[in-house]
Parts: structure tokens; C-alpha cells; sequence
């Protein structure tokens, strides 16, 4: 059983393993400091699979944040009603949670190679769907939330998968380090994909936004087929999906740490992250702005991920605990999203943006990471699928009532409260120390 002492974080033992900045993983010896710096963090570009990974999902997410702002975009211009920007949220996540447990258990036991490349090509035909329908002038917005909603179904299948199969490109002494590039990858796709969402709403309509995704899948489809990583080791259990989903529950009662990821992707979640699809309602009926401006409000998120977090997460993981980074980024994150809500104009509503992306990659990355190091190989996938569920529903749920709550109040009393909330929750999740030394765990 771990031990943690908070004054001698940087010395302890587990079970006579040293971790952190002693002779193991990501140490350089009994009493040495921890290797640190931007080029340190950087170490997981050395292995070429990793490498193939990285721009081929940067150019298929990018595509993908193309596609989640001119949703809620045309659905505003479509009902003018925040309602139907939250139903967006719904239809894009929820289906993700319902089929999460499948996911879970395809990553377990199947090659997640394949499974990778078959939900790509599924969500790669949706994509072109959404674009056809729209190009043939069928623009329903029920039709468009159902096929966002599909595109949902493949997300929820594809996403175990995807995060399991991340530890295998690299050696686990270089995992932390491809964590947090992969995360900064997904952020920086979610600084350029706005931007160009906005160019291309403004200048060219949605149409082109919509193709340009399904067109954006074939990057990562080709990259998955080039690189030749082991397969996984697949659990002998062959029982129901649902027998193995309370295998994996119990797997995560056991253990602190992984509860409290969670735990803390649910918050972000719910009370943060449907800033991503309110960006349109504060960039038109509250800073009565350009769809230029709309395009920068949507990429600021991703802009500060990339350039204030990822150097220092980067930089830094093998030197600074996990359990001081969330500690101190929850409500930071929190204070972000306060600050976004009572932002009189867009200039100080993008700085605040810039904030909440720096918050969201401080914490996610972070207990990611300390998921990912702690799972075992053979549970990863279905104990990551739980993850990806909690967010999954939570984003849908708090996307619905948060736009509910806009049409009722107004989109920045609705953003401050749920920031205030969650400012309340970190405060209380700031003084549990010895949970949050669990994040530490591995």
C-alpha cells in the first residue's frame, strides 16, 4: 500500500519502489533530481509511432472542432435558441456514455488498432452525411442533431480505445510525457479548428466546414494503418459487457486516485466545459460580434491549453506532483469560468478563455495521466471507458441546463453560478490532501 508524506513528496517509497525522482520512472537515481525542462517533455516525440499518431490525430481533430462549432452555429442561426445550442452538446456526448460500456470492452478484448480503424471509417461516413445533407439545402434541426448524434454513437465506441492504445506507442518511463502531448494535441486542434471555423463561417457558410471534417478523417485513418504497435493483452474474461463494466467498478473502488480523475473530469464537465458550445450565444447576443470573433472566442480554449499549460505540464512531470497540479488548477479553472461570465466584453472574454483552456489542460491532462499510469494494461480500457462516460454524460447534462438556464436568466449569470459551483467543489476537493496524494500513486 502506498504511503505519502506531503513534506517528503520527492523522497518516498512504495513497498521499497522508489517513484518519481528516485531510481524509477522518470527518475535518475537514489536522491538525484528529477530530469525537467520543455525538452524533457518533449520525449515521447523520440519514438516514431507516437510520432505518426500525433499529426495524424491532429489533423482529424482538427477537422472535428470545425464540425463542433458550426453545429451550434447553425443551430443558433437556425432557432435563436440557447435550448437547441445545449441540445447540440446532448446529442454530440450522450450517445458516447450509452455506448461507452461497449467501447470499454471492445478495447479490452479486440485489437484496438482495428477497432480504432473501423470507428474512424463509421464517423469519417456520418461526417460526410452531415455535409451532404446540408449541401442538398435539408436543413432540419432535428436532422442535423441526429446526425451529429451518430457521429456520437462511433465517438463513444472509438474513444476506450483511443486512450488505451496511447500507452502502447511509447515505454512507460516516456507515458506521462505522451499523455499530456496527446491532450495538447487535442487542445491545439481545438485552437486551430475554431479559428478556421470562424473564417470559414464567415466567408463560405458551413458547407465547406462540414466537408473539410469528413475529408480530415482520412489523416488519422492513414496513420493508424502505418503504425505496427503489439497487440494488447487481451482479459480472458468472456463474459456479458455489462459483467465486465462491474468488474471494472470494483477495479475503481479500490483505488483513490482513479476515483477522484473522475471525479474531477465529471465537474469540469458538467459546470466548464459547455463554454465550448456557448461561445456562439455570448459572441452574438451578449458581445453582438462577428462570426470572426466567434471563430477566436472558440479557439482561445485551445490557445491557452497549448501555450500556458502544456510548456509547464511538459516541463515539469517529473517534478511537480499531479496532486499539487490539480490541487491548485481545479480552482483556478473555476475562477477562469467565473471570469468568462462577467466579461462586459469579447477582448476580456477571450483573455478569460485563454485562462479556462490553460485550467481545462491542467486538470484533465493531469488526472488522465495519473489514470493512465496507474491502470492496469488488461483493465485499461474498460476503466477508462467509465472516465469517458462520466464526461460524457455530465457535458450533455450540464450543455442542456445550461442553455435552459440562458434562455430563462441570461448566458452570464448561468456561466458565473455554474463557475461559483465549481469553484465550491474544488475548495472542498483542495483540503482532502491525503486523497489527492493518491493521484501521486503508481
Amino acid at each position: 500500500m502506498a504511503r505519502y508524506c506531503p513534506r517528503h513528496w520527492q523522497t518516498r517509497l512504495v513497498n521499497d519502489r522508489p517513484f518519481r525522482n528516485l531510481g524509477g520512472p522518470g527518475g535518475t537515481g537514489l536522491g538525484a533530481p528529477a530530469p525537467e525542462g520543455f525538452r524533457h517533455g518533449m520525449r515521447a516525440f523520440r519514438h516514431r509511432q507516437f510520432r505518426i499518431f500525433f499529426i495524424g490525430a491532429l489533423a482529424s481533430n482538427t477537422g472535428n472542432w470545425l464540425q463542433n462549432m458550426a453545429v451550434p452555429f447553425v443551430l443558433f442561426e437556425l432557432t435563436r435558441s440557447a435550448t437547441w445550442v445545449g441540445l447540440a452538446g446532448f446529442a454530440q456526448f450522450f450517445p458516447a456514455f450509452v455506448f461507452g460500456p461497449v467501447g470499454g470492452m471492445l478495447a479490452d478484448r479486440q485489437d484496438r488498432r482495428l477497432v480504432l480503424l473501423g470507428s474512424q471509417i463509421a464517423m469519417a461516413v456520418a461526417a460526410f452525411m452531415l455535409w451532404g445533407a446540408w449541401a442538398l439545402d435539408y436543413r432540419d434541426p432535428a436532422l442535423v442533431l441526429a446526425l451529429t448524434a451518430l457521429t456520437g454513437i462511433f465517438s463513444g465506441i472509438m474513444i476506450p480505445s483511443w486512450q488505451a492504445f496511447v500507452p502502447s506507442l511509447v515505454p512507460k518511463e516516456d507515458l506521462p510525457s505522451a499523455i499530456t502531448l496527446n491532450s495538447t494535441q487535442f487542445n491545439a486542434s481545438r485552437a486551430i479548428g475554431p479559428a478556421l471555423a470562424g473564417l470559414l463561417l464567415a466567408t463560405s457558410g458551413a458547407t465547406l466546414a462540414f466537408l473539410l471534417n469528413g475529408i480530415s478523417f482520412l489523416a488519422v485513418m492513414v496513420a493508424i494503418w502505418m503504425i505496427q504497435s503489439p497487440p494488447n493483452e487481451t482479459t480472458s474474461s468472456k463474459g456479458s459487457v455489462l459483467a465486465g463494466f462491474r468488474e471494472a467498478i470494483g477495479y475503481i473502488r479500490e483505488r483513490p486516485g482513479i476515483r477522484l480523475s473522475i471525479l474531477s473530469a465529471i465537474l469540469v464537465a458538467f459546470f466548464g466545459n459547455p463554454i465550448t458550445q456557448f461561445t456562439v450565444v455570448f459572441a452574438e447576443e451578449v458581445y453582438n460580434a462577428s462570426e470572426v470573433v466567434f471563430g477566436l472566442l472558440g479557439a482561445a480554449i485551445g490557445i491557452g491549453a497549448v501555450v500556458i499549460a502544456a510548456p509547464l505540464l511538459t516541463a515539469f512531470d517529473t517534478r511537480v506532483p499531479r496532486s499539487v497540479v490539480v490541487r491548485f488548477g481545479l480552482p483556478f479553472y473555476a475562477l477562469s469560468v467565473m471570469a468568462f461570465g462577467a466579461a462586459p466584453n469579447w477582448p476580456l472574454g477571450l483573455v478569460a478563455l485563454l485562462m479556462v483552456g490553460a485550467g481545462f489542460l491542467f486538470v484533465i491532462a493531469t488526472t488522465n495521466t495519473s489514470m493512465q499510469m496507474a491502470v492496469d494494461d488488461e483493465m485499461r480500457g474498460r476503466v477508462m471507458s467509465a472516465r469517458i462516460m462520466g464526461f460524457t454524460l455530465a457535458f450533455p447534462l450540464g450543455s442542456l441546463l445550461q442553455g435552459f438556464l440562458s434562455d430563462l436568466w441570461s448566458p452570464q449569470a448561468t456561466v458565473v453560478v455554474s463557475g461559483a459551483i465549481l469553484l465550491g467543489f474544488s475548495v472542498v476537493i483542495a483540503g482532502k490532501r491525503e486523497l489527492l496524494a493518491s493521484l501521486d500513486i503508481e
